[in-house]
């Protein structure tokens, strides 16, 4: 049953992680450390996760041309120099106990953040510019989603992806693949460097990946049955999402949060499969005339 359970959780955080660009473990380790598992060890798990599910996404993107490879590589090098700066802090917080507050609330400070710079209307500016942002801006981009990364046990393409939309004027496909390149960059250096210090359950990590493989493809394939606004429109609802649980999770509430992730989770994919069938049918209809 176990088995069974990690492989359908792996396969549903895949299909979000292709989707939005975030390798996983945004969603991944809030959900590990609601199930029991401690922050570190949710941690370096959902980076091992988001390694396979980045990879599986960035080759699904690719095929879309929604990779802008210059960026990706600069926002990839400087967020592996950022994840060895982050990694002692994680440490000396599990060796004095302060892990188990401070990271859940480092995480809901960033989402709220996130959420509301997703949700609020916005301006349509600087979309001219996509393709061509600054090295400077492109680095400390990269270096803030290396931060996240390695204390948070993400991706970093849930700090990325926002911020290169927001503030480069990237489309959200080209957002999205072009994060998870950087993505797959920076969760396989943090993960090295944990795995020398820290314990890893790799049959766990290899039982989500096998999931995150399919899901990551089915994931990004789906960015082009929606425009950039619904994607950014769901983007802020999961942050929103996941920061309630988070906060459940904070006053000893798991199993609310678990619910809370739960509903949105199944709600979202309930209607990417009904919006599928619903566009498969339409090109048929209009075949068949």
């Amino acid at each position: 049953m176990d088995i069974f359970f990690y492989i359908i959780l792996g396969f549903a955080v895949g299909i979000l992680s292709g989707y939005f660009g975030i390798g996983g473990g945004f969603i991944l380790t809030p959900v590990l450390m609601l199930i029991g598992f401690s922050p570190v060890v949710a941690i370096t798990t959902s980076l091992m996760y988001a390694i396979g599910s980045s990879l599986s996404g960035v080759w699904a993107h690719f095929k879309m041309n929604n990779v802008v490879w210059k960026t990706a590589v600069f926002l990839g090098l400087s967020g592996v120099v950022a994840t060895q700066f982050a990694k002692p802090f994680v440490l000396w917080l599990d060796r004095n106990n302060y892990d188990e507050t401070t990271i859940p609330v480092i995480y809901a400070i960033i989402i709220a953040y996130f959420a509301y710079s997703l949700l609020k209307k916005s301006e349509k500016k600087n979309v001219a510019q996509m393709g061509k942002p600054g090295i400077a801006k492109t680095l400390i981009i990269g270096f803030i989603g290396g931060l996240m990364s390695a204390t948070l046990g993400v991706g970093g393409g849930f700090v990325m992806v926002p911020l290169m939309i927001s503030l480069m004027g990237f489309e959200s496909r080209k957002a999205v693949g072009t994060s998870l390149v950087s993505v797959m960059m920076i969760v396989t250096a943090g993960f090295i460097s944990y795995s020398v210090t820290i314990e890893i359950n790799y049959a766990l990590g290899l039982l989500l990946i096998a999931g995150a493989l399919f899901g990551s493809q089915v994931g990004a394939k789906l960015t082009s049955y929606y425009s950039n606004d619904q994607i950014k429109k769901y983007f802020g609802l999961l942050y929103i999402t996941t920061l309630v649980g988070i906060l459940f999770e904070l006053f000893k509430i798991e199993i609310a949060g678990i619910i809370a992730l739960g509903l949105y989770v199944v709600t979202l994919l309930s209607k990417f499969t009904i919006d599928f069938i619903w566009s498969r049918k339409s090109k048929a209809s209009i075949q068949e005339r």
